[in-house]
């Protein structure tokens, strides 16, 4: 019986070891596509692929000036990663043990109402920038800004965005079925690759999606023209429907919309 509980563990420990790293190694470049570590990253991987082949082939040269190379890495890829190292480190602070879910017919007519808000500001060359949580827990930006506290309406949007109201600077944030404040600070990207004519509000937007899973919808005032930010990435030229879309994709694969939400 030992013999055949040893027998099992033999096989399965292995086994389990390689699911381990796979999950490892997925997440990890899963979290830097599309960013500018990426590129870093898939060189390491082919790094370490040359290295096991010189093993094998036992080129001892091309082995020894690989390990010294690996051996100076560590300190280059603290330098390299650290900005993604620190978002990193930040969302799994932020991330929520408990979410309280929202039915998908409920989280779709907040959206239409956030969808609604932003044509109409985008079509008045209104500009706005709203944040919707996700799993990452924005309290820092809320406590920034002035506090709310009330249910999702196109109407209520497009208000504090009027360009005379004294929230219209700053981002709004939408956590569960309200709008839990205005007039928040976000963190700017550190990124240089983004365009001139992008001002403020889309580099604010890009800095928390950067930060955290939200997603962030940016209308300019310049152009009219309605952006997306997720995930450190700014989509734009947006439609109604197209943000609609995009934004129903995001939220309700989750299946909720923030986290403190009173139904």
């Amino acid at each position: 019986m030992q013999t055949l509980i040893a027998n099992i563990l033999s096989f399965w420990k292995p086994a389990f070891e390689i699911i381990i790293l796979w999950v490892i190694i997925y997440n990890i470049l899963l979290f830097f596509t599309g960013t500018r570590a990426f590129q870093v990253v898939r060189g390491l991987v082919i790094i370490i692929i040359i290295f096991f082949i010189a093993q094998q082939f036992q080129l001892q040269t091309l082995e020894w000036i690989l390990t010294k190379l690996f051996a100076i890495s560590v300190i280059a890829i603290l330098i390299i990663f650290q900005p993604e190292i620190r978002r990193g480190l930040a969302r799994l602070g932020q991330r929520q043990l408990f979410s309280i879910g929202l039915r998908e017919k409920e989280v779709i007519e907040i959206l239409e109402r956030i969808v609604d808000a932003v044509d109409s500001l985008a079509q008045k060359r209104i500009g706005c920038i709203i944040a919707i949580e996700r799993e990452a827990n924005l309290k820092i930006y809320i406590d920034s800004g002035i506090s709310l506290d009330c249910l999702v309406s196109s109407e209520l949007i497009q208000t504090i965005f009027t360009p005379s109201t004294i929230l219209h600077d700053g981002a709004m944030i939408i956590q569960g079925n309200r709008i839990v404040a205005s007039g928040c600070l976000l963190p700017l990207t550190e990124r240089t690759d983004i365009a001139a004519h992008f001002g403020t509000r889309h580099r604010a937007a890009l800095g928390l999606s950067e930060e955290t899973d939200a997603l962030v919808v940016v209308t300019s005032e310049e152009t009219g023209g309605i952006s997306l930010a997720i995930n450190g990435r700014l989509i734009t030229g947006l439609k109604k429907d197209d943000l609609f879309r995009r934004l129903k994709t995001h939220v309700t694969h989750l299946h909720i919309l923030g986290g403190n939400v009173e139904i």
